[in-house]
C-alpha cells in the first residue's frame, strides 16, 4: 500500500524532479487539460476529476508525509494537481487564461493568502490537499473577476 500511496502523491514520481517538483506538476496539468478535451469537458466532469484527485489525495499525501517525516514534504505535489485543476474551472479555452493560471497558482501556492495557510494546520494528507485547493479557488476566482469586469 505504501508504494501505491508513494507513486500518487509523488505524481508517478514527478515529486522527485530535482528542481521545482511541484511546478512541474502543475505545467503537466495545465498542459494536460488544454490540449485534451477535459479543456471542453462539462463542468461535472472536470468537478469529478478534481474531487477524486482530492480523494486520493489525501491518504496519499499522508503516506508521503510519513514516510518523510515531514509536514508537507517536497516531493508531495498530488496537492498541486488537484490545485491546478480548481484554477482551471470555468476558464475558456484560451492559452492566455491558461497560462495565467498556472502562473497565479504558483504565486498563491507560495505566499498561502488567508486562511490557505491556516488550512495546513488540518491533519495529515487532508492539510496538504486543502492549503492547494483554497489556492486554486483564489485563482480561479481572481481570474472569472478579470474576465467578468477587465476584460468584458
Amino acid at each position: 500500500m505504501k508504494k501505491i500511496g508513494m507513486a500518487v502523491a509523488t505524481v508517478l514520481g514527478t515529486g522527485f524532479l530535482p528542481v521545482a517538483p511541484g511546478t512541474w506538476a502543475s505545467a503537466f496539468v495545465v498542459l494536460i487539460v488544454y490540449f485534451t478535451p477535459l479543456s471542453a469537458a462539462p463542468f461535472i466532469v472536470m468537478a469529478a476529476i478534481t474531487a477524486v484527485v482530492f480523494a486520493i489525495g489525501i491518504p496519499a499525501a499522508g503516506v508521503c508525509e510519513a514516510h518523510f517525516g515531514k509536514k508537507d514534504p517536497q516531493p508531495c505535489v498530488i496537492d498541486e494537481v488537484a490545485g491546478q485543476l480548481v484554477s482551471l474551472w470555468f476558464l475558456p479555452h484560451q492559452a492566455g487564461y491558461y497560462v495565467a493560471a498556472f502562473f497565479l497558482f504558483r504565486i498563491f501556492d507560495i505566499i498561502k493568502p488567508f486562511p490557505v495557510r491556516k488550512s495546513e494546520s488540518l491533519p495529515g494528507g487532508l492539510g496538504i490537499m486543502v492549503d492547494d485547493v483554497l489556492a486554486g479557488g483564489y485563482v480561479l476566482a481572481l481570474l472569472l473577476l478579470a474576465r467578468r469586469f477587465l476584460l468584458g
